[in-house]
């Protein structure tokens, strides 16, 4: 629908006779009033403050905008209206002159502009505290901030970042549909810097090739002094540059008025200080939190970077953002608040909470439920499904499925993951983006230790006011560890032991139409269990496994049998899988009566055929494996090339949906398939496994076969394993979502070895990812995990035996920084010594990296955090607030992390991702003052 054709506001040659028309009525006094400090904000956010001849003439648009909404109020109350008017003020299509009559044209509000003379923000304040009086009660000051935030999307007239088609449009709405883009849309320089990295990977050229040149400088140290030199005679003719020196005083004064963009709303202004966080220039100083030392940088905001530079670097990381928040939005992932509103800041929008996505975690089971009941199942739908393109879609009748006319799902396109993928890529080669993180990264860990050394003494004082917390009694979380491995060598060979005792004549086992006892399984082998000890069991890892995951993996067989794995280490066998169940829930127990920690053990299914969902869904039931302290995730192995060498299916799309497709069934119809639903209940994600350092001839792009085209022996690359998961979960999240059932998070193994091109892939589609080592390698990936808090499970005993010492392990690097890392055992059946694992890594890392008490149980507070537990449970673990970030959201009386560690936290990284928006506004206003 056309709007009106708005009126621009007559000159008048009258000096201004007054402000405020005092004739009129109080509501409609103060509701004038509102209008002009509203306009003051937003002059004030937009860098440009009303002059005299700017807010009569403003003046005049106002007073008939606000006569005309008190007339349709006029038969309620005073303070009614007030409040009413209040909401309509601060909504903001009430501004926007384009629906407005009585507002100013475009040309209008140009010549408006060209009247905001600048004044210092120090004469914005003081006129704001003067105003500040006339509005009762003094909720209604808040307000006007919130009102004045609103009213500053419309005064940007461009948004840096629109025009990048793989940036969903965010609104409050859930988007439905998946954004898709053509190869044409790319630039060429993007797709050359994105094959040089594909290239490093597939000739296994040496990684350093693609990473920052700070990171080996003793390898070519003639190289590094001349890039040094090129950079440094580059800063010297920036300098001598009048546009650059234009563009510096453009951002700086960006910088010094952002206050005003990041101010929250939702608080008392009594409870802040009126000065800024010398740490953060974004962020109030808040009372509730003991005074501790900040750390301040003044002068050149890029030193040793060009303006050109840095503004290049701040629009590639800021649309690598954008890119994760629309694939995690996408699947119900988490993204976190802070640099969501930031991402909205940068597009001149202002965030709310109805757009946070957040995963659906079916509730822990109160005293006295059954976990197992298969009553009140929701109907079935009998939707019809078909795998097309290796993703299931979904479809109303059998109709619409012969027109192929799918539901409206957010379906994942291939094309478009590969361009987005791309952008990524090229980030990696460039180099003024290398060059900017590398610095950031090296800044954030030089940072932590200097507020370690200011603020550690505090930090503890704080720490030991707390009563009844300690590091022993705070929840922790394993958020990596295989179900097959979950216990210790001793619990197994005592388990051994015992069974044999017991039920040394019980039929474990059928070989060639012949029941084999368990006593005549370990005379088959020539042995008695009596006589095992942990050495003879030989499932530990040691020297013998450092780079050799073939070694590892037969350590899963006892005594080297894989008869012994057959009968203890399976759920589908003879004996139902009997005994992993009974060692499963022994491990169980034990968590139980420590109460304070938690697991995520993983289950195996393999894609070999349908029939393994329903298998493993009666195991868990019939064997009552339920446990408070435990959430199951599904791990999904990549070991295609051997189903296919052996003939079990003709292509990788079969395997695909031997996987998937049993899944949407059982969304779809659940009182079909009773067992699969209930199963699923206690399931909260997905993981891929293997050896990542297994080499692939196969470069992922959008040419790559499809699945069904995929009938090759050879094994698909780890890019596109992943992104046929993500894709296929993140369909049936969104139709669980239409359920009311659970969604699940895709949580892969990534950076353990192999390709860093793993970690881009991961990057886009997983919630978190389990050991990310290679981060170290590249600087950019590193900071864009910071900036995006991807959290990070990571093993440092299970890497020490396969692929890395414990003392080249970069989690503490990762944590000073300020990444999102947690403890975790991976397989306590190789790697640990006593019953409590998980005890056990926090205890070694403590003494080796001299960790303080608030690190341990801010790593802890980290595996809450990313773990699947429900809402409910983070809420009664954390706190209340546990979902907003800073020290609001942490609760000391239940995490023991010391507010002032949170804080510094919170400003940090609030300081980063405010240096990168700032950035992209401040060529936004080049190009405009270049435009004019």
């Amino acid at each position: 629908m056309p709007h009106k054709q708005s009126r621009t506001i007559p000159k008048e040659k009258n000096q201004i006779t007054c402000l405020v028309p005092f004739t009129m009525n109080s509501v409609l006094q103060k509701a004038f009033l509102w209008c002009v400090l509203t306009t003051l904000l937003l002059s004030i956010t937009s860098a440009k403050p009303l002059n005299s001849d700017g807010l009569r003439r403003l003046s005049v648009w106002l007073q008939g905008r606000v006569r005309r909404d008190v007339h349709s109020l006029s038969e309620r109350s005073e303070s009614n209206s007030a409040a009413l008017l209040t909401q309509r003020n601060s909504d903001t299509e009430s501004f926007a002159p384009q629906h407005s009559t009585d507002a100013p044209s475009a040309g209008g509000m140009k010549e408006l502009e060209l009247c905001l003379p600048k004044f210092s923000l120090k004469r914005t304040i003081q006129l704001v505290k003067a105003l500040r009086h006339v509005f009762t009660p003094s909720g209604d000051f808040t307000r006007i901030v919130a009102a004045s935030t609103t009213l500053c999307k419309m005064s940007k007239k461009g948004t840096p970042l629109s025009k990048q088609q793989s940036t969903p449009s965010l609104g409050r709405e859930m988007p439905r549909q998946f954004t898709k883009i053509s190869l044409h849309e790319v630039d060429e320089r993007v797709r050359l810097l994105a094959e040089k990295v594909y290239a490093s990977a597939l000739k296994e050229e040496d990684n350093k090739n693609t990473m920052s040149m700070f990171t080996v400088p003793e390898d070519c140290p003639i190289g590094l002094h001349q890039a040094k030199e090129r950079e440094l005679r580059k800063e010297i003719q920036e300098q001598m540059s009048e546009e650059s020196v234009k563009r510096k005083q453009s951002f700086k004064m960006i910088r010094s008025q952002s206050v005003c963009l990041q101010m929250p709303v939702n608080l008392d202004w009594s409870m802040i200080s009126p000065m800024l966080t010398p740490s953060s220039p974004t962020g109030p100083i808040f009372v509730n939190i003991p005074e501790f030392q900040r750390v301040t940088i003044s002068g050149d905001y890029c030193a040793g970077i060009t303006v050109e530079d840095y503004e290049q670097a701040a629009k590639a990381l800021l649309t690598a953002l954008f890119i994760r928040e629309k694939y995690s939005r996408l699947a119900y992932h988490r993204f976190p608040r802070t640099t969501a509103k930031f991402l909205r800041s940068a597009n001149n929008e202002k965030w709310s909470e109805e757009e946070e996505v957040l995963p659906d975690v079916w509730p822990a089971s109160s005293e006295g439920e059954d976990p197992y009941s298969m009553e009140d199942l929701p109907q079935n739908l009998n939707y019809p499904l078909r795998m097309k393109d290796g993703i299931i879609y979904v479809y109303d009748n059998e109709d619409a499925l012969k027109q192929d006319q799918p539901r409206s799902l957010p379906y994942p396109d291939l094309e478009t993951f590969a361009i987005d993928m791309s952008h990524v890529l090229a980030m990696i080669a460039d180099g003024p983006t290398k060059t900017y993180c590398h610095r950031r990264l090296n800044f954030l860990m030089s940072k932590f230790q200097l507020h370690e050394m200011l603020n550690e003494m505090a930090e503890l004082k704080e720490l030991k006011s707390v009563p009844h917390r300690d590091f022993y009694n705070v929840r922790k979380v394993d958020t990596h560890i295989h179900a097959a491995a979950c216990m210790n060598q001793k619990h197994l060979l005592k388990f051994i032991k015992d069974t044999y005792k017991t039920e040394a004549d019980r039929v474990v086992a059928e070989k060639g139409g012949k029941k084999v006892t368990l006593k005549q399984v370990f005379d088959n082998l020539k042995m008695d269990p009596y006589d095992l000890t942990v050495d003879s069991l030989d499932v530990h890892a040691g020297r013998q496994t450092f780079h050799r995951f073939d070694k590892f993996n037969s350590k899963y067989n006892p005594v080297g049998a894989s008869e012994l794995r057959e009968i203890y280490l399976k759920s589908d066998n003879y004996i139902n899988g009997e005994y992993f169940a009974r060692l499963i829930k022994e491990v169980a127990q034990e968590l139980e009566e420590s109460k304070y920690q938690h697991a995520e053990p993983r289950l195996s299914i393999y894609g070999r055929a349908p029939e393994e969902w329903d298998s493993l869904s009666k195991w868990f039931i019939n064997q009552k494996l339920h446990s408070p302290n435990m959430r199951w995730i599904i791990q999904v192995p990549r070991i295609y090339d051997i189903f296919r060498s052996k003939k079990i299916f003709p292509n990788f799309a079969k395997m695909l949906e031997n996987i998937f497709l049993p899944l949407f069934q059982a969304t779809v119809n659940p009182q079909k398939y009773k067992e699969m639903h209930v199963f699923l209940k206690h399931v909260t994600g997905f993981d891929s496994v293997d050896d990542e350092s297994k080499h692939s001839d196969h470069i992922f792009t959008y040419k790559s076969p499809k699945p069904q085209e995929w009938t090759m022996e050879e094994n698909p690359p780890y890019t596109y394993y992943l992104f046929h998961m993500y894709a296929n979960i993140m369909v049936l999240n969104n139709l669980r979502k239409e359920r009311g059932l659970n969604t699940f998070q895709f949580r892969p193994h990534c950076g353990e070895a192999g390709s860093i091109t793993h970690l881009v892939s991961a990057f886009l589609t997983a919630d978190n990812i389990s050991h990310g080592l290679n981060l170290k390698k590249s600087p950019v990936l590193q900071y864009l995990y910071y900036l995006a808090q991807v959290p990070i499970a990571m093993s440092p005993l299970s890497n020490n035996s396969l692929f890395l010492e414990y003392s080249k392990n970069p989690l503490r690097e990762f944590l000073q920084k300020g990444l999102c890392v947690s403890l975790s055992t991976d397989d306590p059946l190789q790697f640990h010594y006593t019953k409590e694992a998980l005890m056990e890594e926090y205890a070694i890392a403590a003494q080796l990296w001299k960790l303080s008490t608030c690190d341990t149980c801010e790593i802890a507070r980290n595996s809450v955090l990313q773990s699947g537990l429900s809402h409910q449970e983070k809420k009664h673990f954390l706190g209340e607030n546990y979902l907003q970030d800073g020290p609001e959201g942490n609760d000391i009386r239940k995490t023991n992390v010391a507010q002032i560690r949170m804080a510094y936290r919170h400003e940090t990284l609030c300081n980063e991702l405010s240096f990168l928006v700032d950035a992209v506004k401040s060529v936004a206003v080049a190009e405009k003052d270049a435009a004019e």
